[in-house]
């Protein structure tokens, strides 16, 4: 599920994504095979395929975002469908421009970012699923290509301050022309999760990346420290969980035993927290199995709240909940499944959507109207919106 206002109504509408049915995608990503947009009150607004029931399950990304990419104040939908690129325009799904792609394979997911130093974002960023990725203008022109370890989703920033995105590629730190700056040389396996922020409180962003251990990195490469307390650090999320401490917190989720039966049920995980300087605050016993949990930051859940952690998928009978930065459940949700957040509405809070094959809940930390509830002109689409992907990384302004 994406979140967008796509008629520009001032309310956010939901766009679930159907991967096409590929059911090993360990070399080979998905591509889309349906989308189907709603609004807030469930009302079909359009669809463009055919939904199948044999679709593919969560393996890899579905190679969709939601942005304004031509930057006429309407947002667009961005997929790979057909083995083609394809911008929509959000409102009907209307067909407004299809691209081929790069290489075949180049479909893993989309990344958006401000390669070319514009006033925004408009250039495209294509992956296959472990080695290659592709940078393209607005224009779809190939500006250059990269070969190495590039991990699940590069996150892009501007570290230096000069109006161009540098791409972190899983353990390489690219400029925006896609020359190397610096690589991990000692990290085993490949990033599941990158983040950046000024996470020690010195003004300036350091790099966060969970792999086979929790590691930060200075924006120039110097590594910082290391948490190695973890047999593999499948998600982060950086926040301020715990505000009276300096800096920022790191969550994390910890895969302890990977062990499948199908339904992501014998192994086991953890939810962790680290100080600003790598140490543990804490680490969760879990007393149920489940290993595929995922973990992201919720800012705003109520006025003056701290950051909460969000935890979906856990398995084990352990519902969605929201964490804060002592492991108290301070919202949990009432179903299992996957979930969505932001602010749908327009109030400046966050909302978390629980979603199942067939339904899908809002939840909101605060009593609201949602049919007397909208914003007076379209939402703005943050950057965590349109950088959706399986495998949340994310930022934290400065």
């Amino acid at each position: 599920m994406l979140l967008g206002d796509l008629d520009g109504d001032g309310r956010a509408e939901v766009l679930l994504v159907q991967p096409d049915n590929r059911q090993d995608v360990r070399y080979i990503p998905h591509q889309v095979q349906c989308l189907t947009a709603y609004n807030l009150e469930g009302r079909l607004l359009w669809q463009k395929g055919t939904p199948d029931p044999g679709a593919g399950s969560q393996g890899s990304d579905y190679p969709a975002q939601i942005y304004d990419l031509d930057g006429d104040g309407a947002l667009e939908v961005l997929a790979v469908i057909d083995g083609r690129f394809h911008i929509l325009e959000g409102a009907t799904g209307a067909v407004k421009a299809v691209h081929e792609l790069p290489a075949e394979h180049a479909h893993d997911c989309i990344i958006i970012a401000n390669l070319s130093g514009g006033e925004r974002a408009s250039d495209i960023i294509l992956k296959d699923r472990y080695h290659q990725l592709w940078a393209l203008d607005a224009g779809f022109k190939l500006l250059w290509t990269h070969t190495g370890n590039v991990g699940h989703y590069p996150w892009v920033y501007d570290l230096n301050g000069d109006g161009r995105d540098e791409v972190m590629a899983g353990y390489d730190l690219l400029d925006a022309d896609g020359k190397v700056l610096w690589s991990c040389h000692d990290l085993d396996d490949h990033a599941d999760c990158l983040w950046v922020g000024d996470v020690n409180g010195d003004g300036l962003p350091e790099l966060v990346i969970g792999g086979s251990v929790t590691v930060m990195y200075d924006r120039d490469g110097q590594e910082l420290w290391r948490y190695s307390g973890s047999v593999e650090s499948q998600h982060l999320a950086l926040g301020r969980f715990r505000p009276e401490l300096p800096g920022l917190q790191v969550a994390g989720l910890d895969r302890m035993v990977r062990e499948d039966d199908g339904k992501g049920l014998k192994g086991k995980d953890a939810l962790f927290l680290l100080d600003s300087a790598g140490q543990e605050l804490w680490k969760e016993e879990r007393t149920t199995s489940g290993w595929l949990t995922i973990a992201e930051t919720v800012s705003r859940w109520r006025p003056d709240a701290p950051d909460y952690i969000l935890a979906y998928r856990r398995g084990g009978g352990v519902l969605p909940a929201l964490y804060d930065g002592r492991m108290r459940v301070v919202a949990e949700f009432g179903e299992e499944g996957y979930a969505v957040h932001g602010d749908v509405l327009g109030t400046g809070m966050e909302q978390v959507i629980i979603y199942t094959q067939e339904t899908a809940s809002v939840y909101s930390g605060e009593a609201l109207e949602p049919a007397a509830t909208r914003s007076p002109g379209p939402l703005p689409q943050p950057k965590r919106l349109y950088s959706s992907t399986l495998y949340p990384g994310g930022e934290v302004a400065l």
